[in-house]
C-alpha cells in the first residue's frame, strides 16, 4: 500500500447494483461455454533469456466486459513453471502478491524457489498481472507523485485542499483511463483466473493469495465454488471491511501495536534512551511529533513534519525496527550526527513505500513495472477499492465528521484513515461487491502483528468463509507469512494442505521460534527474481 490503507471492507450481501448486473457465475458458464477466447492456445514463450528457460510466458485475451463476451478483448499477461514429476501433478497452483495492483507475474519464480520440492512437484506454478497491471494492458490516471499520496492528516483549515485532491484524482482517472476503468475490479479479475483455468484446460484452480489476494481468492471462491481447490489465503483482508474499513483498520490497530512498542523500548532503554517507562516512550514520540510541527525534523537531507512521523504508524507493529527509527528520529531532533542503518531500509521502504519518512531513511523506491505508467500501482488500487463497493460515503461532511473523531480516538492515524478518499467522486460500480455465504473449504493463515492486514482483518475473513481453517502463529510478526518466513511454524500445515488438500481438525495457534534479527518487516527472498512481495512498488498495498 504508498501510504497504508487498510479497513473495513464491505459486507456486500445486500448491496444492489447500480447498473444492469453482470451474469452470475452459473449464467456466464452456460452462455459462454463456447465462447471463442475460451479455446485459445497460450503461445508460451521463454520469459527472458536472463531467466531460467523453464520460466515461460504467454498472453492471452480476455474479454473487458465478461457481459459481453465477443466484444473488445483486453490483454492478460501469464506465465508458468511446470511440475517436473508428471506422476505426482496434482494441478495447477496460481498466485497473487496482494495490492490491489501487484504485479505477479514472477510469483512462480519465488515460488519454486522456495516451496519444498514433494510439495513443488504438485504443481504447475501459474502468475499473472491481474487486468489493468504490469504487462496486463496496463492504466493510467497520468498522477503526480504528489497525488498519489493519500495519508493527509485531517484539518478544517485544509479540508477543502483535501477534498480538491481526492476530485482531482477520481477526475484524472477517469479521463485518461475512459471506459476501462469500470472493468478492473476484483470480480472481474477472479473471471480472468477462471479463464486461465479453462484455456489451460483444468478442472479446478488451486491458490495462494497474500493480502490483496486473499481478497481476490475469496471472491473466486464464492463466484466458482465448484472450481475451487485447495486455496490458501495468507495475510487476509476482512470481506465485511471492504475497502474503507480497511484502511481505517490501519489506524483502530496502530494503537496496539504502538502500546507494545513503548514497553518493548522501555525495556531496553540502555540501548535506545527513549524512556525507562512505557509512558516516557510515549512522551518522547509524542514530543518529536509535536517538535516537528512547529521547525521540521531534519532527518537524511528531508525536512519531516509532524504528520509525515505519524504517518510512518506501521513501523510499530516491529519494536526493534521502530525503535532504531525513533532513536535516530530524536538525535537529528537534537543536532546529533546520525549513523545510517542501512540494513532496514530496504524494509523499510517496502513498508512505507513513498512516505517522507521512508524515502528519507531509505532513499526514494523505485518506479513502476518496467513498460507501464509510473502511477499504474495507484490506478489499479483506486479502480479496485473504488470499482468494487457503493459503500463509500458520498458526503464529503461525513468524512470531515468521521476524521475530526478518529483523530481523537486513534491520534496515530485515524484522521488520515478516516480523511476523503478519490472514491467518494467515482462512478458507481458496474455491479454490486460479492456476498460471501457459499461452503469454502480454504486455509488462512495469519501473524499475530501484522501492519496492513491486522489480526482482527484475518479473524474477520476467516468468520466471513464457512467451512475455513486458520493457522495464527503467535505473536509472529511482519505482512505475509508462508515461505517469507522461513522461521514460521504456519509453514508446516500450509504445505501439509497444499500436499494432501487435507485441511486442519480445527484451527490452529502455533509459537515461532524465538525471532530472527533479520526477520524486519517484509521479507524480500534473495536471489528469487521477483519482487518483495506482497509488497508491489508504488501506492499503498494490500
Amino acid at each position: 500500500m504508498r501510504r497504508k490503507s487498510l479497513a473495513p471492507l464491505l459486507a456486500a450481501a445486500g448491496l444492489m447494483a447500480t447498473t444492469v448486473p453482470l451474469l452470475t457465475a452459473t449464467q456466464a458458464t452456460a452462455a459462454g461455454a463456447d465462447a471463442a477466447y475460451l479455446k485459445q492456445k497460450p503461445n508460451w514463450q521463454r520469459c527472458a533469456a536472463d531467466q531460467p528457460a523453464a520460466y515461460e510466458c504467454a498472453t492471452l485475451k480476455v474479454p473487458l466486459d465478461y457481459r459481453r463476451p465477443e466484444g473488445r478483448k483486453i490483454d492478460l499477461a501469464i506465465s508458468r513453471i511446470k511440475s517436473t514429476d508428471p506422476g505426482k501433478r496434482h494441478g495447477i497452483l496460481l498466485s497473487n502478491p496482494g495490492g490491489p495492483g501487484g504485479s505477479g507475474l514472477d510469483m512462480p519464480l519465488m515460488m519454486n524457489q522456495l516451496m519444498p520440492k514433494d510439495v513443488r512437484e504438485r504443481y504447475d506454478l501459474i502468475g499473472f498481472d491481474p487486468r489493468g497491471v504490469g504487462r496486463s494492458n496496463p492504466i493510467t490516471c497520468g498522477l503526480t507523485a504528489a497525488e498519489e499520496n493519500f495519508d493527509r492528516a485531517y484539518r478544517p483549515g485544509t479540508y477543502a485542499a483535501d477534498i480538491a485532491w481526492a476530485r482531482t484524482v477520481a477526475d484524472k482517472c477517469r479521463e485518461k483511463s475512459g471506459d476501462v476503468l469500470r472493468h478492473i475490479t476484483t470480480r472481474n479479475t477472479a473471471r480472468d483466473m477462471d479463464t486461465v483455468r479453462a484455456v489451460l484446460g483444468e478442472k479446478k484452480t488451486s491458490f495462494v493469495g497474500y493480502s490483496y489476494g486473499t481478497y481476490l481468492g475469496a471472491v473466486y471462491s464464492q463466484m466458482f465454488p465448484q472450481r475451487t481447490d485447495r486455496f490458501v489465503l495468507d495475510s487476509a483482508v476482512d470481506p465485511q471491511r471492504a475497502w474503507r474499513g480497511m484502511i481505517q483498520v490501519w489506524a483502530t490497530e496502530a494503537e496496539p501495536a504502538f502500546k507494545r512498542w513503548t514497553g518493548w523500548a522501555a525495556e531496553r532503554n540502555g540501548a535506545y534512551g527513549l524512556g525507562t517507562t512505557p509512558d516516557a516512550v510515549s512522551k518522547t514520540f509524542w514530543g518529536l511529533v509535536a517538535q516537528a510541527d512547529k521547525k521540521p525534523i531534519d532527518f537524511f537531507g528531508t525536512k519531516l513534519k509532524g504528520d509525515d512521523i505519524r504517518a510512518g504508524r506501521a513501523i510499530f507493529f516491529y519494536p526493534q525496527q521502530a525503535s532504531d527509527i525513533v532513536k535516530q528520529l530524536k538525535a537529528a531532533a537534537e543536532g546529533k550526527p546520525l549513523p545510517k542503518n542501512r540494513a532496514t531500509a530496504d524494509d523499510l521502504r517496502k513498508l512505507l513505500p513513498g512516505t517522507l519518512l521512508a524515502d528519507a531513511y531509505a532513499g526514494p523506491a523505485r518506479g513502476a513495472e518496467p513498460g507501464a505508467p509510473a502511477d499504474n500501482g495507484s490506478a489499479v488500487f483506486w479502480a479496485v477499492v473504488c470499482g468494487d463497493t457503493a459503500a463509500w460515503p458520498r458526503y464529503t461532511e461525513q468524512y470531515a465528521r468521521d476524521a475530526a473523531a478518529d483523530k481523537k480516538k486513534y491520534p496515530l492515524y485515524g484522521d488520515m484513515a478516516s480523511n476523503i478518499k478519490p472514491c467518494a467522486f467515482w462512478d458507481r460500480p458496474a455491479e454490486a461487491a460479492t456476498p460471501m455465504n457459499k461452503q469454502a473449504n480454504v486455509l488462512t493463515v495469519q501473524n499475530e502483528w501484522d501492519s496492513q492486514t491486522p489480526l482482527v482483518s484475518g479473524q474477520g475473513m476467516h468468520r466471513a468463509l464457512k467451512g475455513s481453517r486458520m493457522v495464527l502463529a503467535a505473536g509472529g510478526e511482519g505482512h505475509a507469512v508462508y515461505l517469507f518466513d522461513p522461521r514460521s511454524c504456519v509453514n508446516a500445515p500450509v504445505n501439509d494442505y497444499l500436499s494432501t488438500g487435507r485441511l486442519p481438525a480445527k484451527d490452529l495457534t502455533c509459537k515461532n521460534p524465538p525471532a530472527d534479527a533479520s526477520r524486519r518487516v517484509a521479507p524480500s527472498p534473495s536471489g528469487s527474481g521477483s519482487p518483495a512481495v506482497p509488497f508491489p512498488n508504488g501506492t499503498p498495498r494490500f
